[in-house]
C-alpha cells in the first residue's frame, strides 16, 4: 500500500527547503492532505483530511487553543473512515476537552485468534503463490464500528497531576467477509475463493459464542489519574506522561456483558541534543479485573486520550509495528516502545514552520493473562499451549511536521519472528506517543 500524496509532499518540501527563523503563528491555521492508496482486495482509497488549529494571539505557540480534525476517506469496495475530532483546553476553563465521533468500516479486519503464540498463524494459507493457499481473507472478518467518545481532564494538584473521566459509546457490527463484494472487477487468480476463515471456525468450535458473533454495543465509562510534565504534546523533548485508567462497561445499559479493565501507561522523554535529538519510551499494561469482555472489544488499547483514529493492538501501527495487526489478543497484555527521535532539518515553506524528523524504534509485547475458552477442536494447525513469549519488532520512520502540531508519519517495521509476519509500512498522522 502506498500513499503517494505523502511522498509528493515530502519531495516538494525538500526541493524548496531554506533556512529562516521560526514564525510565531496566530489565529487559525490548517494542515490538509489528500488520501490516495491502493489495496489489492479493498481497492483504491480516496478522500482527504483537514486539521484546523487556532493559536489565538500566539502567546502560547506551539500550544493551541482549539484543534478540529476532519477525515472522510473511502475504499472503492466499501471500507472507509468518517471522523470528527475536537481537542481544546479553552472550551471549558480549567478542563481539557476531547470529543470524537467516528464511523469506521473495515471489510477485512484482521483476526488471528487468541493468546499470542498459542494461536498458530500459517502464512502459507494467505499466500496466493503457495501450494497450501486457502484465501487472502482467511484471517479476516468484516467490522463496522460507530464510536462516540468524550474525554475530560482537570487539575487535581498543581499543574501536573490531573483527574481524567470519560464516556465511550461503541457499537460493533461483525460478520464474515463479503467475498462477492471484494471479487467485483476481478478475474483469474485474483479472485478470492469461497473459504471459511478463522472467524468462521471459531464460531463453529464454540470459541466465539452466537451472542458475540455479530458484534454488539459497548457503553464504557472511564476514570483515572494522569501525571503530565511534557514540554510539548505532539513531540515532547522532556517530561513524563503517566496514567492509570479504569474502564467499566455495565450490561444494564445495553452491553452484552459487564466488565472492568485496568490500564497503566508510562511514557518518558529525554533530551539528548536540545531541540533536535531525544530518547523516548512507553510501557503499557492492561488487564481485565472483572467480568466477561466480548471478543470484539479485546483489541482496544485503553488510553486517556486518542492520538489517532484508532487505539488498537497488540500488533500494527499503534503498538508493535511490523507484526500482524491485532495478532496478540489476551485478557491482559504488556507492551513497550523505545525510540530515538531526530529533527534533522527546519525550514519555512508556504508561510508555515516545518521540520523533518527521523526515528529508529524497537517495539515489544506479550499476553500476560490468557483468554480462557473451551473448543470442540484441538487441531494443532490452530492451537498451541504454553508457547506465548515476547513479540518484538524494530524499524525506522520519517516525520514531516508543520507548526509543531500537524505531523505526517511514515513508519516501517520488521517483525523479529516469522510467526508474527514479515514487515509493515504505516502512513498516518502523529507520533506514536
Amino acid at each position: 500500500m502506498k500513499k503517494l500524496a505523502v511522498f509528493m509532499f515530502l519531495t516538494l518540501s525538500v526541493l524548496v527547503l531554506f533556512a529562516q527563523e521560526e514564525e510565531i503563528k496566530t489565529g487559525w491555521n490548517f494542515g490538509a492532505l489528500p488520501t490516495i492508496t491502493f489495496d489489492t482486495d479493498l481497492g483504491f482509497q480516496y478522500g482527504a483530511l483537514v486539521n484546523l488549529y487556532n493559536y489565538g494571539d500566539g502567546s502560547r505557540y506551539p500550544d493551541y487553543n482549539h484543534s478540529l480534525y476532519f477525515e472522510v476517506s473511502r475504499f472503492t469496495k466499501g471500507s472507509g473512515i468518517n471522523r470528527f475530532y475536537y481537542n481544546s483546553d479553552q472550551l471549558i476553563p480549567g478542563l481539557q476537552t476531547s470529543l470524537d465521533i467516528s464511523y469506521l468500516s473495515d471489510d477485512a479486519y484482521d483476526f488471528y485468534g487468541f493468546n499470542g503464540y498459542n494461536a498458530v498463524i500459517n502464512s502459507d494459507w494467505i499466500d496466493d503463490e503457495s501450494d497450501l493457499y486457502k484465501s487472502r481473507m482467511f484471517y479476516k472478518y468484516s467490522r463496522k464500528l460507530f464510536r462516540f467518545k468524550i474525554d475530560l481532564q482537570g487539575k487535581l494538584s498543581g499543574e501536573n497531576l490531573r483527574w481524567a473521566a470519560g464516556v465511550n459509546l461503541l457499537n460493533f457490527k461483525v460478520e464474515s467477509v463479503d467475498i462477492d463484494k471484494l471479487n467485483k472487477g476481478k478475474d483469474g487468480d485474483d479472485l478470492l475463493p469461497e473459504q471459511n476463515g478463522l472467524y468462521e471456525h471459531y464460531k463453529t468450535w464454540g470459541i466465539i459464542s452466537d451472542k458475540e458473533a455479530d458484534g454488539g454495543f459497548v457503553p464504557a465509562f472511564k476514570a483515572g489519574l494522569v501525571y503530565d510534565t511534557r514540554d510539548n504534546k505532539p513531540n515532547p523533548m522532556k517530561g513524563l506522561w503517566t496514567e492509570a485508567v479504569i474502564v467499566a462497561s455495565p450490561e444494564f445499559l445495553g452491553g452484552e456483558s459487564s466488565f472492568v479493565k485496568l490500564s497503566l501507561t508510562h511514557r518518558q522523554y529525554f533530551t539528548i541534543i536540545p531541540k533536535d535529538l531525544s530518547f523516548v519510551y512507553r510501557l503499557g499494561y492492561q488487564t481485565t479485573i472483572a467480568g466477561e469482555v466480548p471478543f470484539y472489544y479485546q483489541s482496544q488499547l485503553i488510553t486517556s486520550v486518542l492520538t489517532g483514529a484508532l487505539s488498537e493492538g497488540l500488533g500494527g501501527s499503534k503498538s508493535i509495528r511490523g507484526i500482524y495487526r491485532n495478532s496478540i489478543l489476551g485478557e491482559g497484555v504488556f507492551y513497550g516502545n523505545a525510540e530515538l527521535r531526530w529533527k534533522f532539518a527546519r525550514f519555512r515553506f508556504i508561510n508555515n514552520n516545518f521540520y523533518l524528523g527521523l526515528n529508529g524504534f524497537v517495539d515489544f509485547g506479550r499476553v500476560t493473562k490468557e483468554i480462557e475458552f473451551s473448543s470442540t477442536s484441538t487441531d494443532a494447525n490452530y492451537f498451541k499451549t504454553d508457547s506465548e513469549k515476547f513479540h518484538t519488532s524494530y524499524g525506522a520512520g520519517l516525520r514531516i511536521a508543520m507548526n509543531e502540531n500537524f505531523v505526517i508519519s511514515v513508519d516501517y517495521g520488521l517483525a523479529g519472528n516469522e510467526q508474527d509476519g514479515t514487515s509493515g509500512m504505516y502512513i498516518g498522522l502523529n507520533y506514536l506517543f
